[in-house]
């Protein structure tokens, strides 16, 4: 089988590899299609969770092609996706080989099937979408008159999609890009700001433009200088959703703001849970999650896919195929 593997920082190269097996428990799966996610990036480049070489891949969807001894061979060649977090603890994409790769193992108790008129391609963003659902859940909405939603990517266009479908009025959208902000604006969003418009102060001078608060506010930049707006933007008795990633920096805000506004502040972490209700939801909105897919590209051309979502502002998800 052909496989993008990292052979070292910064480094990919298509490869030939044999073929896995699965063990009892497992299935093989042929992939058939693969978002590219900015954490493959910090994958590529080299970070203390995995080493080298690796295999990335954790937004995928794909055939079952085998089973381990025992298994259920009537699920072969059903379409699929599955949560990645395996017994182990380890995670398809990262500590185990992910869709970068044609074929990969997984485990048979983590599959989720789909229809068989279900877009592959489409279906590789079911992974994100989980996480926006986890998340969604993780908010418990009380107050549905408005909310406020910073970050213009395929997570902060999610949470967009999901908060109108749970009947939240009002949606803004703080952004940096005018095509996803035009996107969120199909999506749902009423109102989207672009903070390059902000001046110099950049989000700073996001409470003098939006001149309200929010009962909801969802941080999904990832850009820790942004938590400290989106805390000032909550109203009181607000909640306020972190689901960006912030590497390794620290909190940043007075503490007494949140005590004397008695603000909840929630944060949470990838897709435990969600993968049932995530691929409902994509089967319902199908035609609006195939919005988010910018560029597909045949797996060969890896290095150009990866290229377009680095340097083309006007990407928003790129996938691998492997089925072309």
């Amino acid at each position: 089988m052909k496989a993008i593997i990292v052979t070292a920082p910064h480094r990919l190269e298509f490869k030939d590899l044999p073929m896995p097996a699965p063990a009892p428990g497992q299935v093989r799966i042929r992939t058939t299609a693969c978002g590219i996610c900015a954490t493959d990036f910090e994958m590529i480049a080299g970070w203390e969770r995995t080493s080298f070489p690796g295999i990335p891949g954790h937004e995928w969807s794909g055939i079952v092609d085998a089973v381990g001894d025992a298994g259920d061979k009537t699920i072969i060649g059903r379409r699929c996706v599955a949560e990645n977090v395996l017994r182990d603890g380890g995670e398809v994409g990262f500590e185990h080989p992910g869709g970068y790769a044609e074929y990969f193992i997984t485990e048979t108790d983590k599959l989720h099937f789909l229809p068989d008129d279900f877009p592959m391609v489409v279906a590789a963003l079911i992974e994100p979408l989980a996480v926006a659902t986890r998340a969604l859940r993780r908010l418990h909405i009380e107050n549905k008159s408005s909310a406020l939603i910073v970050g213009d990517g395929p997570i902060g266009l999610l949470m967009t999609m999901l908060l109108k479908r749970a009947g939240v009025g009002n949606i803004t959208l703080i952004g940096g890009r005018e095509n996803r902000l035009a996107l969120a604006k199909e999506l749902g969003a009423e109102r989207v700001l672009n903070y390059h418009h902000f001046g110099e102060r950049g989000m700073e001078s996001a409470r003098a433009v939006l001149n309200c608060s929010f009962p909801n506010v969802i941080e999904a930049s990832g850009a820790a200088a942004a938590i400290k707006t989106t805390v000032k933007l909550a109203s009181k008795q607000g909640k306020v959703l972190i689901i960006g990633d912030y590497k390794q920096a620290e909190a940043d805000f007075p503490w007494n703001h949140l005590l004397h506004n008695e603000l909840e502040l929630i944060g949470s972490n990838a897709s435990a849970q969600a993968w049932p209700e995530a691929v409902q939801t994509a089967i319902a909105v199908q035609q609006s999650l195939s919005k988010l897919i910018s560029a597909e590209y045949p797996a060969g051309q890896f290095a150009a896919a990866l290229d377009a979502v680095k340097h083309n502002r006007d990407t928003i998800k790129v996938v691998l195929r492997w089925d072309t």
